[in-house]
């Protein structure tokens, strides 16, 4: 009778596993690093890193926490999606149901605190970076893509505020909504709207700028709660994801992660 050993070089030799397997398994330095670039995944990281550039005092871990953390939040929201519907009827009683109900109810407070948590990350992956001028040549383009997914971040908050439909979402997004009309070029109250002008006609005005767009409309109603659902759960996340990927994929180009000056 064929024991384990066997069983597994047998399964190693078939023509399944090669096609699925492109490189033998991680024995030595060679095929460990064949394995990390023909894999979709590793291939991101560098092969090699400096010891003292991957110490926790020096990281903090704060870019693994990050993208941890955006799993479990993209993880849990899908979750939430199934039982979440975005009108004004069914809105807010399906938070209450969501929150009431186990295990529903703990999927969306660890989605809730996951966005809390999120935020802070990246916040302390950001000063972790600029305080140990990770941020210079040739790492400078990096610097910028982090800035805008740190940006993302807080819209991705911004966005999910709404969902809940109460009062609280309500005037929460009312308020930052209204400070969007100050946005330069695009905020009809911003500066800079006062030259985008043909004549007489003024092309930023209350019924087109970013704020009006935020809102599918002048006030908060259903189709801006669509609106933010959409952008919460489609949007916004495709684009993190992107960006997440070069992000990763620079820091293998740029040299692998900074070591400690």
């Amino acid at each position: 009778m064929p024991g384990l050993k066997d069983v597994m070089e047998s399964v190693k030799e078939s023509q399944v596993w090669k096609s699925v397997a492109r490189n033998p398994l991680p024995s030595n330095a060679r095929t460990r690093a064949l394995a990390v670039l023909n894999n979709v995944f590793l291939h991101l990281h560098p092969v090699r890193a400096p010891q003292s550039g991957i110490r926790l005092k020096y990281t903090w871990c704060m870019g693994g926490l990050t993208f941890f953390v955006f799993l479990v939040e993209v993880i849990t929201g899908i979750l939430l999606m199934f039982y979440y519907r975005p009108t004004v009827e069914f809105a807010y009683a399906d938070i209450i149901d969501l929150r009431e109900q186990a295990p529903l109810g703990l999927m969306r407070e660890l989605h809730r605190w996951g966005a809390h948590t999120m935020v802070i990350t990246v916040w302390l992956h950001m000063m972790r970076v600029f305080m140990t001028g990770a941020y210079k040549p040739p790492r400078e383009f990096n610097w910028v893509v982090g800035v805008v997914l740190l940006l993302l971040t807080l819209l991705l908050s911004f966005t999910g505020y709404l969902l809940p439909w109460d009062q609280l979402a309500m005037w929460a997004v009312t308020v930052g909504t209204n400070m969007a009309r100050a946005t330069p070029f695009v905020g009809y109250e911003g500066p800079g709207a006062a030259l985008l002008k043909l004549g007489d006609i003024n092309l930023v005005h209350s019924a087109d700028d970013v704020r009006f767009a935020l809102l599918a409309g002048r006030f908060v109603g259903e189709a801006t709660l669509l609106r933010f659902y959409v952008l919460h759960c489609v949007a916004i996340p495709f684009v993190a994801t992107i960006l997440m990927a070069v992000h990763f994929w620079r820091i293998r180009k740029d040299g692998g992660i900074s070591g400690p000056m």
